[in-house]
């Protein structure tokens, strides 16, 4: 059997593991012991879907079986927040600017800004998604006395209405959403993430 967990190939000794299945449970002790989790499992170069899981566990090992697993770490989702939190900071100033660059012209400016917001904020979303395997650690997560689940609901119809103002090229809503609106929600995320 070969073992590889992010590429790497791992020695690894059996014990009395018989089947495919047994070897991940293994594997998946070690892995809360260390902060870890799985995200993802090949097994003989086929991506092992939800629906397949069950199916794939039950196989037997043989020699030639090869199991490849991907893990996040509990420090590389802190890491990822982290770095939103910079970036949240960063937009914001970028942000409060983007009205007097479309009054003045300079719409490429601000879109390069709307991007970046864009860019960020689906970054954060599959944070978020990851940080839900580690629910000890993130679960508590509080912006602005909500927790980050009810903050997320209540700020995705505001990026959705800056999103429409962008299209109607409405710069005195996307000013308004930007300093009323985004800035602040931005400013506390960030508050909150930089915290963990």
């Amino acid at each position: 059997m070969e073992f590889f967990v992010n590429t790497q190939k791992l020695d690894v000794t059996l014990q009395n593991e018989k089947t495919i299945g047994d070897v991940l449970k293994a594997f998946e002790l070690s892995c809360e012991q260390n902060k870890l989790a799985t995200i993802a499992v090949t097994i003989n170069d086929k991506n092992i879907s939800a629906e397949g899981f069950d199916n794939a566990m039950a196989q037997p090992l043989e020699d030639n079986t090869k199991i490849e697993v991907s893990v996040i770490s509990e420090s590389a989702v802190c890491e990822s927040f982290k770095k939103s939190a910079q970036e949240m900071t960063e937009l914001t100033e970028l942000l409060k600017n983007i009205p007097v660059e479309m009054q003045s012209g300079k719409d490429a400016k601000a879109k390069q800004t709307i991007i970046k917001l864009s860019d960020v904020m689906n970054a954060f979303c599959s944070t978020v998604t990851w940080s839900s395997l580690f629910p000890e650690k993130f679960a508590d997560i509080k912006v602005d006395e909500k927790n980050l689940s009810d903050f997320i609901s209540e700020f995705t119809p505001i990026l959705k209405d800056f999103s429409e103002a962008l299209e109607n090229s409405d710069s005195v809503l996307l000013g308004d959403l930007s300093e009323y609106e985004i800035c602040p929600r931005l400013e506390s995320l960030s508050k909150a993430l930089g915290s963990l």
